[in-house]
């Protein structure tokens, strides 16, 4: 990887710290920062990147310092996954207006793509997923998108800001997204005339309440996503009080932990997200924790995608040949993991779930069968 020094700001979390602050064993006294001697990106398999960017909500916005106020509590945990190496390369260097943050960003994203690594950006508001975007963009890289937002950001603006880049990355050509999940939307924020042309294009719609009942289910979308976006405002306000513009309703700190270990499982995803951590209206630092678990989680997700086995290695799989409604198609099982594949019709295999194997064994059609199908269309 090229030199990225000039991309970050000059002073690194860590620096500010008592040399000996963490305790052996923690995750602050184990990850590798670029500023100490000695620190190689070629030996993470995962890149924290802070990003206080917030001009995307208004060129008044307070930036704050959300990055290192969540790695304070990160740092504290306790470091059970010593066969993932974790680097901190530390804040991206604000620009002198937004778009040359999101194109600093953009740059170090890249080199991390490029360089085979995953990528954790934390801090800043949610318009920071078209650096995300971006980074596969420069790279040529098709991309499965899952986004977690109480909100669909799809508002027509005059600038691209925080209620508006969906619509600037779905719509810009050329254009790499090759599918799109919504996850956790809540139905009374979203214009349903918007909703209903994104599903007349096969996208993927998941509201709150379904994401809550089958949690289950959202590990396979998330299995087969590149790049993953999560608001905090997708969580309800008495679990995240620092999302301001919260509601009473949402994901639990616990379900928006189980998303990010789904995320970190799937070995297709490179680039994950955590947005909306505003410090200034935390309370207790609540917020922050949740964060900084909900990374603990991503981390032990990453454990789990180390061990599991290729599909070409059919001798870690159990095989069931299942017929449904004059189809005939093969569902492995993971020796390993548990998890779930279901063969389509041109032979590929998509992730699925327990239950999309029963419906087809009942001689049903599972819904992401169908919606597979519909794609290939």
């Amino acid at each position: 990887m090229q030199d990225l020094a000039l991309f970050f700001e000059t002073e690194h979390f860590i620096e500010t710290k008592v040399p000996g602050t963490y305790r052996p064993n923690t995750l602050g006294a184990a990850i590798a920062c670029s500023t100490q001697s000695g620190f190689n990106w070629e030996e993470a398999d995962f890149i924290i990147v802070g990003c206080n960017e917030w001009r995307g909500e208004g060129a008044e916005a307070d930036f704050g310092n959300g990055a290192d106020a969540i790695r304070e509590e990160l740092y504290r945990m306790y470091y059970w996954h010593r066969d993932i190496k974790i680097a901190d390369a530390g804040n991206i260097r604000l620009g002198h207006s937004v778009e040359d943050t999101r194109a600093a960003l953009t740059e170090v994203l890249a080199e991390i793509q490029q360089a085979g690594k995953i990528a954790l950006v934390i801090g800043g508001s949610h318009d920071l997923t078209l650096s995300q975007y971006g980074a596969f963009k420069k790279c040529e890289k098709n991309v499965v998108m899952s986004v977690a937002d109480m909100l669909i950001d799809l508002e027509e603006t005059e600038v691209v800001n925080h209620e508006s880049f969906l619509l600037d990355m779905l719509t810009a050509a050329p254009n790499f997204i090759t599918h799109y999940n919504h996850l956790a939307f809540q139905s009374y924020y979203a214009n349903p005339s918007m909703v209903e042309t994104l599903d007349k294009l096969r996208f993927d719609f998941f509201r709150l309440g379904r994401v809550r009942e089958e949690m289950e289910e959202m590990e396979p979308v998330l299995r087969s996503t590149n790049l993953f976006s999560l608001d905090l405002n997708a969580v309800k306000h008495s679990d995240a009080p620092a999302n301001r513009k919260g509601s009473p309703n949402g994901l639990t700190g616990e379900e928006v932990c189980r998303l990010s270990r789904f995320a970190g499982m799937s070995t297709e995803l490179s680039s994950f997200g955590i947005y909306g951590y505003r410090q200034r209206h935390d309370r207790q630092n609540l917020s922050a924790l949740l964060a900084s678990q909900m990374i603990w989680y991503f981390i032990d997700g990453l454990l789990v995608r180390k061990t599991e086995a290729k599909l070409t290695n059919r001798d870690e799989f159990l095989v069931f040949n299942v017929a449904f409604t004059e189809n005939d198609t093969t569902f492995l099982k993971s020796k390993r993991t548990n998890r779930w594949w279901m063969e389509l019709p041109n032979k590929m295999f998509v992730p699925c779930s327990y239950n999309d194997y029963v419906i087809a064994g009942n001689d049903g059609i599972p819904e992401r069968w169908l919606r597979e199908q519909e794609r290939l269309v």
